[in-house]
């Protein structure tokens, strides 16, 4: 069943298209990872999910309803946590929730029980009196998404929802989102982390506005055509030097290393190592691995630009 479903929708700002013509379909139940650069539009599509925007063009259905045209008949089936949640810092955590479930009209008569279930689940019990400004930043994730969790949205959609967290409360999150996706909750999240990316049914990634690539991450990364060089040397000027290597795609810095993109049948591994050798360049290893998660990322933004150039 078909919980989203996007057609050939545009966001204009002035002279600035955000979202050009975007296609999409999202089942029930999926857990979907949407990655990109700043400026891909990935936080222009939530808003235009969720009706915060509307589009130049095209249609959004949600669960079956036009969105764009009745907005009001959505807004029970949706949950949508901002990157920058306005939680009020001079409530406590159960004030914070007492305000978000009068918003979504959450009557009082299953308050306290609805309260009671989403404390335990985020973890929040020992907290409830604690004002939200003296929330650690993990804490202060899971009482956003706990106050948009009252009136039991059939989808969720995140931006960024572990930006500037600690590793252990990404984790934790996560294992609420996963707990969330088990019953049934559509989960629609915008990442900058291609680790968390990888935990998702599918991913689009995005670059200016359009969808480059929708698939389950393990098909993406089978689907990596070009070969992979890892090269790692002490050698500063070297990333200049390269592009003048025969063959040679891409070249892009990665941890401590360096990624050499080839065609697949080219001989990348000899041909580094010659032109390393004739012009007297050091490495301390060279080596084939397999392609990356951001390996395929840039691979598919590259070929968009390439395939631009040339049009």
């Amino acid at each position: 069943m078909i919980s989203v479903k996007i057609e050939n929708i545009t966001k204009k700002f002035d002279q600035i298209t955000a979202i050009h013509g975007l296609s999409l379909n999202i089942d029930k139940g999926e857990i979907i990872g949407l990655i990109g650069p700043d400026g891909a539009g990935k936080t222009t599509l939530l808003r235009l999910m969720i009706g915060l925007l509307k589009p130049n063009s095209g249609s959004i259905h949600i669960e079956g309803v036009d969105s764009v045209k009745n907005p009001q008949h959505v807004k029970d089936k949706i949950g949508y946590m901002p990157q920058h949640f306005s939680l009020y810092g001079d409530l406590s955590v159960s004030e914070n929730m007492k305000f978000f479930a009068d918003i979504y009209g959450v009557p009082k008569k299953i308050f306290d029980k609805r309260k009671k279930e989403l404390l335990e689940f985020s973890g929040l019990v020992p907290f409830e009196g604690r004002l939200a400004r003296n929330l650690s930043g993990g804490m202060q994730k899971k009482l956003a998404l706990a106050c948009n969790l009252f009136h039991t949205p059939e989808i969720l959609l995140l931006d960024e929802p572990t930006t500037g967290v600690d590793p252990v409360s990404r984790r934790e999150l996560w294992n609420l989102l996963f707990q969330l996706n088990k019953q049934e909750v559509t989960l629609i999240i915008t990442t900058p982390y291609m680790d968390e990316a990888q935990r998702c049914h599918r991913v689009g990634l995005m670059y200016e506005g359009k969808i480059l690539s929708f698939q389950s991450p393990q098909s993406l990364i089978q689907g990596m055509k070009d070969e992979i060089i890892e090269l790692v040397t002490d050698d500063k000027q070297i990333k200049k030097l390269l592009g003048n290597l025969p063959d040679l795609k891409t070249v892009y810095p990665y941890g401590g290393a360096l990624h050499l993109t080839f065609e697949q049948g080219k001989g990348g591994e000899e041909k580094t190592k010659e032109f390393l050798e004739k012009h007297s360049l050091s490495a301390r290893s060279i080596k084939i691995i397999p392609p990356s998660f951001e390996d395929v990322f840039l691979n598919l933004i590259n070929k968009m630009n390439s395939d631009t150039v040339t049009q």
